[in-house]
């Protein structure tokens, strides 16, 4: 009967349930931390002892077999020699690390690991912001890590060494291409932009997740009238963190400069009939299957801090194919730069 009494009471249950779960990732957390810090530490004194002793790569290399030998007996798994060298590794790549308190709290093991495998040092503090600030899971940043995220937001090429500056820059927020294979949609001719939209809308976390950060949904084929007609836009949000509306356009074919017109339109439309009194100017971005880099350099699109055209693929190609493409685009803008 008392038993009974505790299965009528959810919200009771639910109540402890949740004391509980928050205990326990409180903890898991707390654990975390502490293992990361302690890793970057075994790998300062890694360096520590090769610097006070022989330098050469085989004495480093039996000082690390050692150490795992050693480790592994008393605390078991965790400290092959592979993951000495990881320790190692994050120290050199990281020396600085154990005084960013806010980062050290929200990166686990899995993270730095990723984000240390990055080449460039720029691209490393925009992946460590990014997942300490989104809280994104090992995944997300793998995800992102793979598809070049860093490299792939709008701008010049010669400001790509360097991260992107801490002011609220449209630039910053927009990508080429994006990746939208969470879709299950085939790369097909005959794909409609319905079904594009109803994708976006059935994986709406995923699809924001691409779309960048300070994203939220507002709404699809969203009316925007003038005393004589109406016109739907595909798919409507809003920017937080840009306190701006952004329109979105999707293109199931070629870009072409009607759809630019077509889009110049509407934020121009959005900017006069729903741009608030504290809002900046209304951000329009093409999703397109593909696009001619001409006529996107001689439209108003090139240099418009409000107009956008991107490139969407419904499939992840491989890394060395994205980075070749990046580089492509990049070659194509540095020498139109050279002729003006």
């Amino acid at each position: 009967m008392t038993s009974q009494k505790f299965i009528d009471k959810p919200r009771f249950y639910e109540d402890v349930r949740r004391i509980l779960a928050e205990a326990r990732g409180k903890a898991y957390a707390a654990v975390n931390v502490a293992m990361v810090e302690a890793y970057w530490m075994i790998g300062r004194r890694i360096v520590e002892e090769e610097q006070a002793g022989n330098q050469r790569a085989e004495y480093g290399t039996r000082l690390m077999r050692g150490l795992s030998k050693q480790l592994s007996a008393e605390f078991g798994k965790g400290f092959s020699v592979t993951s000495i060298k990881d320790f190692k590794q994050f120290y050199l790549v990281f020396p600085d690390f154990e005084k960013s308190h806010a980062l050290r709290g929200q990166l686990g093991w899995t993270h730095v690991r990723l984000i240390m495998r990055v080449e460039n040092p720029a691209a490393r503090e925009f992946y460590m912001q990014e997942a300490a600030e989104q809280q994104w899971s090992s995944r997300q940043l793998e995800r992102s890590i793979r598809t070049l995220d860093f490299e792939r937001r709008l701008s010049v090429p010669e400001k790509r060494d360097t991260a992107p500056e801490p002011v609220e820059n449209p630039r910053e927020y927009v990508k080429d291409p994006y990746f939208f294979e969470f879709m299950g949609l085939a790369e097909n001719p005959a794909l409609q932009e319905a079904d594009l939209e109803t994708a976006a809308i059935s994986h709406l976390q995923a699809f924001l997740l691409e779309m960048g950060k300070g994203f939220c949904f507002v709404g699809r084929q969203f009316r925007i009238s003038t005393e004589t007609s109406h016109f739907y836009i595909d798919l409507v949000f809003y920017n937080y963190l840009l306190k701006c509306f952004v329109v979105i356009d999707l293109k199931t074919r070629k870009l072409t400069p009607q759809d630019i017109g077509q889009m110049d339109m509407y934020v121009r439309m959005f900017d006069d009939l729903k741009r608030g009194e504290d809002d900046n100017p209304t951000i329009g971005i093409i999703l397109c299957a593909d696009k001619d880099d001409a006529i996107v350099h001689y439209s108003v699109l090139k240099d418009n801090q409000q107009l956008f055209a991107s490139k969407y693929r419904l499939v992840l190609p491989s890394e060395e194919e994205l980075r070749v493409e990046l580089e492509r685009r990049n070659v194509l803008q540095i020498g139109r730069g050279n002729c003006e």
